[in-house]
């Protein structure tokens, strides 16, 4: 798993942009719709509000996924390191982590999957700056990594 980083980075970076453009797309309706409400002269206050708060969460959204990009942006995939930090693909005796950008399980061409997950993930925090063979408990669990790339 850990030579398959490139094709992680990539998963990630495609699942960020594919983010990025739903969100915008969602601005941009609302936007529409709001446009559409200030020419009709009965609109319904409530549903601008709605659509007001609507806007505002897809620019949260927008924002957060654009941040992810950029912190995406900043990992080397050719980059392997012995111990983990951030950009790293770890190996455990349990599952397969990218360290990179929270956004959940990846699905690998090969059948397997990948939790992608952030710096502040609390298993990042157990994982930190250990090797290949270290073990660390998390959920009350020893865990073994096996690999680190």
């Amino acid at each position: 798993m850990v030579s398959n980083k490139k094709e992680l980075y990539f998963n990630c970076l495609d699942i960020v942009n594919k983010q990025i453009e739903r969100y915008q797309k969602e601005m941009d309706l609302i936007k529409e719709s709001m446009e559409a409400n200030d020419v009709k002269t009965d609109y319904d206050e409530d549903n601008k509000g709605e659509l007001l708060s609507d806007f505002e969460k897809n620019a949260r959204r927008l924002s957060n996924a654009r941040e992810m990009k950029e912190s995406l942006s900043r990992i080397d995939p050719e980059l392997y390191s012995e111990k983990i930090s951030f950009g790293s693909v770890i190996e455990t005796s349990g599952n397969y982590y990218f360290i990179s950008v929270p956004i959940g399980e990846i699905s690998m061409e090969d059948g397997s999957s990948v939790y992608a997950i952030s710096t502040e993930a609390p298993i990042y925090q157990e994982m930190e700056g250990k090797k290949q063979g270290d073990t660390f408990k998390f959920n009350g669990n020893e865990v073994k990594i096996t690999a680190v790339g």
